[in-house]
């Protein structure tokens, strides 16, 4: 592991009575999630990329001169996480010495530090990790979880599972993950097509159906890898599985194909998680391109950025189903008026000492302050680089 240490001084800014803390010290940690088996969906069976066999991820830890902390993170599978770990690193003496309320300040700074490469993608996905860990910070600070402070609708959220259906996975297989999800009191089953044999997707489909009974609620999950007619095609082929939704339909920037095919069938579309900003989910929104929208918090920015598209999304009357990341999911999910789902992925548990509680179809909000987690031992040890800023106090 290399490791590498910035104390530099940094001014502090100018500021008034209401300033109580700052920023004193932060850990950046590049970490590899070797995953037990390689994974394949759609994008796979199609030829567009290779199975996928780890997941690269960005964590930061503050410290302010008070002696509060918060942890956040960011991820990315496949290829990136150099690069995230890369510009967070260019970036990270800029919070030294703010104050650690002032979120959506730095938020703003931490994007201008980096500007000349955008205001999405790779570099709003470094600022995601620094932001998190600011709102865990806070709400840890406060004594609540990161729901509560942010003023929780309910205190558990709708899930459903999403690892154990999986295209590489055999059929009879994935009846038996389904079930095994169920008794572990998981709600929901959603399960990957986009198979480049559309009777392949139909049969699976129906083996599902059957096993698991007409009243568990079903997802697909197409990955982006139908054309328009094909599309519409399945769709309509789906329809008598009463799907609650399909999803990723159509490539993830193809808005006003998403409208027409939301538009003429009755299965409700999701769509949104590859997208990386607040602005390209406006475009999914003002054509009307779907009916469920599925933002991932470290891929467009982090909660900041998460919070001003929810109160967009509740605007017009969307449902939420954020994508992975369900350790910080849940508590936006709980915060959001309309009744949302949360996607169960058990890959990122060794990376954490806690577990979620999840029974009877929902996952619950912890007592547990901030997001409700501490790095592992297991997580240390698969760091691959890291880098200090500021002094720890």
């Amino acid at each position: 592991m290399v490791t590498t240490t910035n104390t530099t001084a940094h001014a502090a800014p100018t500021a008034g009575e209401a300033t109580l803390d700052r920023i004193a010290w932060l850990r950046l940690s590049s970490v590899t999630l070797p995953l037990a088996t390689p994974i394949s969906d759609a994008k796979v069976f199609t030829g567009r990329q290779k199975p996928m066999t780890e997941v690269a991820f960005l964590f930061v830890e503050i410290v302010t001169e008070q002696g509060h902390e918060g942890i956040g993170f960011s991820y990315s599978k496949r290829a990136g996480g150099p690069g995230q770990f890369a510009h967070a690193r260019e970036i990270a003496d800029n919070l030294i010495g703010e104050d650690p309320s002032d979120i959506g300040k730095i938020w703003t700074k931490l994007v201008w530090a980096g500007a000349s490469v955008g205001r999405s993608g790779l570099a709003t996905q470094a600022v995601a990790a620094f932001d998190v860990a600011l709102w865990d910070l806070k709400a840890k600070r406060a004594g609540l979880p990161l729901a509560k402070l942010l003023g929780a609708h309910r205190d558990s959220v709708r899930c459903y599972n999403t690892s154990g259906g999986f295209l590489h996975t055999p059929t009879e297989q994935v009846l038996d993950n389904a079930g095994a999800s169920l008794s572990n009191g998981i709600g929901g089953i959603k399960i990957k097509v986009g198979h480049p044999d559309g009777k392949y997707d139909l049969a699976r489909l129906t083996a599902v159906r059957e096993h698991i009974g007409d009243d568990v609620p079903l997802m697909v999950d197409a990955n982006q890898q139908w054309d328009r007619p094909t599309a519409q095609r399945l769709g309509r082929a789906m329809e008598e599985f009463g799907l609650v939704w399909i999803e990723e339909p159509l490539d993830a920037y193809d808005a006003v194909g998403h409208a027409a095919l939301a538009s003429s069938l009755d299965t409700p579309v999701a769509t949104g998680e590859m997208l990386a900003s607040v602005a390209e989910h406006v475009e999914l929104i003002r054509h009307n391109a779907c009916d469920i929208i599925q933002p991932d918090a470290p891929r467009i920015g982090g909660i900041t950025q998460f919070l001003k598209l929810a109160a967009l999304a509740e605007h017009h009357q969307l449902q939420l189903a954020p994508h992975f990341a369900m350790e910080i999911h849940l508590h936006l999910a709980a915060a959001y008026p309309i009744e949302p789902w949360v996607e169960h992925f058990d890959w990122l548990e060794p990376l954490f000492n806690e577990r979620l509680e999840i029974r009877d179809g929902r996952m619950y909000v912890s007592s547990r302050p901030g997001l409700g987690f501490t790095l592992s031992d297991q997580a240390r040890a698969w760091t691959i680089a890291s880098h200090e800023v500021g002094s720890r106090p």
